[in-house]
């Protein structure tokens, strides 16, 4: 049987490689490894604006969505002003994975937000973003150190049965933390399932109308002993089976 696609958004970033320090669409392996170790094909998805329009073009191919962390979302997307800690907007970016969201959740397409993922998903449906966490909350505790999570884990509390839960397979799920944003207004039929345990923050939401749409604020592929991939793509398999 063939495996299950699983797409996942790339960003677009200033990257330097051989000789060349262009725009290019990079992503961390460690997205693809997680996939791969799930038992499914990755797929990298590129900014696309024909998709933004036609997001079926693209979403008919896959049976699994995954958003990747990066850079913040640009606030005008949620009806906000730039805070001067919000850097490194890619609107382009921001227009291609809400339009993919959107319709993957009408879709009930199988859909895992990551760190930024989990901000796309509330602002799909209507939510807004805390700008600079350490102003709200009086600590950097969510990202030590920039570019690295190296002393950045922490735990989260789950809710008992909700797919965080499920998906984590534990109620108390350790995690590796960056970020400086975060869930402010709670979209549109949208649960809260999970709190950092040091300061009660959200750090997981889904919507329970569809089967599986989750958005988690830590970095689960940094973590090779985490399931929540591996969640996704065992419905995203599920989903490929009754589709062909």
């Amino acid at each position: 049987m063939a495996r299950p696609a699983i797409g996942i958004c790339t960003p677009l970033e200033q990257a330097r490689f051989s000789v060349w320090d262009v725009p290019a669409f990079v992503l961390a392996r460690s997205y693809v490894d997680a996939v791969h170790r799930a038992g499914a094909l990755a797929l990298l998805l590129a900014p696309d604006p024909a998709v933004v329009e036609h997001p079926d073009e693209l979403l008919d191919r896959l049976d699994g969505l995954i958003l990747a962390g990066g850079a913040d979302l640009d606030p005008s997307t949620y009806g906000a002003v730039p805070h001067p800690e919000t850097v490194d907007i890619v609107p382009e970016r921001d227009a291609f994975e809400l339009a993919l969201v959107r319709r993957a959740l009408e879709r009930d397409v199988p859909l895992l937000g990551i760190c930024r993922g989990m901000q796309i998903i509330n602002v799909a449906r209507g939510g807004t973003l805390h700008q600079h966490l350490p102003e709200l909350l009086g600590h950097e505790d969510h990202r030590r150190v920039v570019g690295t999570f190296d002393g950045a884990d922490h735990d989260v509390r789950l809710e008992p049965g909700s797919l965080a839960a499920r998906a984590a397979g534990e109620e108390r799920h350790p995690t590796k933390s960056h970020h400086h944003q975060g869930v402010d207004r709670i979209g549109d039929g949208l649960l809260v399932t999970g709190w950092a345990e040091m300061d009660d923050f959200p750090e997981a939401l889904e919507d329970p109308r569809n089967r599986f749409a989750l958005g988690i604020q830590w970095h689960t592929e940094a973590d090779e002993r985490a399931r929540l991939i591996a969640a996704l793509v065992g419905e995203a398999a599920a989903t490929s089976l009754a589709r062909h």
